[in-house]
């Protein structure tokens, strides 16, 4: 039942209808992660829509998945004189330092996968993390391969313990798999997002060789990892049906090309990336007119072959036809 409510189609808009008209000619810094990653550019580019729109100026600034650079672009960031501040994918209290200077400025800050829940970040000064919530994430992703294998998964799960929502995410998947009495946890890897290049082909070789056979399901907290575990699959000689994957984040346009094509890859729980780059931008407007943060969290969504053409699939990407874009400019007051 939950896999099942998860994969219907995109329901009306159930979130905020009124706020502060656009607060517009406002300067805004957005620091991304890593703009290899495709949830990360699909959130920027809805920020950027969003933005034209409310009538923002935007500046960019990419840390590359580099630790060294993060407090670095934020330096950066702080010096080009922003109104707000806006985080995409990096972990907010590995921030702290780089973030406070915003803060005694009174720079309000919003992000976006930011940190394990979604809503404002305690302890730092991020007013907003925008996010599905992580855990029912993961729970879907988990439950599908469950559902999928008829209780028979024998799952590898793939994180990256530098961020705490990749971290959640892959405790939460591991639950779900060790109370399926038929499934079995073969390993969980911890492979870091920003290096999955480099390190996922060596590391699937390495797992088929010690599971072989018994590998049929892999789990991750972000469909970057499959972008390189499936060529290897296929090199490999690994038939498509003996291996399923499924991931809890983003809906990449290559995860949506491999469901679409039948090629290993049969789920991923996407995120409504740009609709968030949105909201985003929503939550930044209100704290610039002095109002109160939503706190709106948007459904958990479920994309597999069989609705992989709806809510925006024909442009691989999942973005709900639930008319957010026209609700967001009546709040403006924008046309």
């Amino acid at each position: 039942r939950v896999v099942d409510a998860a994969a219907q189609p995109a329901a009306p808009w159930n979130g905020p209808r009124s706020g502060p008209r656009a607060q517009a000619g406002r300067r805004v810094a957005i620091v991304a992660e890593d703009l290899r990653n495709g949830g990360i550019i699909g959130v920027v580019d809805g920020v950027l829509e969003a933005a034209k729109v409310i009538g923002w100026n935007v500046r960019i600034f990419d840390s590359g998945g580099t630790p060294g650079l993060r407090l670095k672009m934020l330096a950066n960031a702080l010096a080009s004189g922003p109104d707000g501040l806006i985080i995409v994918g990096s972990d907010a209290r590995a921030l702290l330092s780089g973030l406070q200077p915003f803060a005694e400025r009174d720079i309000p800050i919003v992000g976006w996968h930011v940190a394990a829940q979604a809503g404002p970040v305690p302890g730092t000064p991020v007013a907003m993390n925008v996010a599905t919530d992580p855990l029912e994430v993961a729970r879907v992703t988990a439950l599908a391969a469950i559902v999928q294998s008829g209780g028979q998964a024998q799952v590898v799960i793939f994180t990256d313990s530098n961020f705490r929502i990749a971290r959640s995410k892959a405790d939460e998947m591991a639950a779900v798999v060790r109370a399926c009495s038929g499934c079995t946890l073969l390993e969980v890897r911890d492979v870091a997002i920003s290096r999955s290049q480099d390190l996922m082909p060596r590391t699937t070789r390495a797992l088929l060789a010690r599971f072989g056979e018994r590998w049929t399901y892999a789990l991750a907290v972000n469909d970057i990892y499959f972008d390189y575990a499936a060529p290897v699959l296929t090199q490999a000689g690994i038939p498509t049906t003996a291996m399923a994957m499924l991931s809890a984040g983003d809906g990449s346009e290559s995860a949506f090309l491999r469901i679409r094509t039948g090629s290993f890859q049969t789920g991923t729980v996407a995120e409504p990336l740009n609709l968030h780059g949105w909201q985003l931008v929503d939550e930044m407007n209100r704290l610039f007119a002095g109002a109160g943060v939503t706190g709106y969290v948007f459904p958990v969504h479920l994309v597999t072959a069989n609705n992989v053409a709806a809510d925006g699939g024909d442009r691989l990407i999942y973005d709900p036809a639930n008319g957010y874009r026209d609700v967001y400019r009546r709040i403006w007051q924008r046309p």
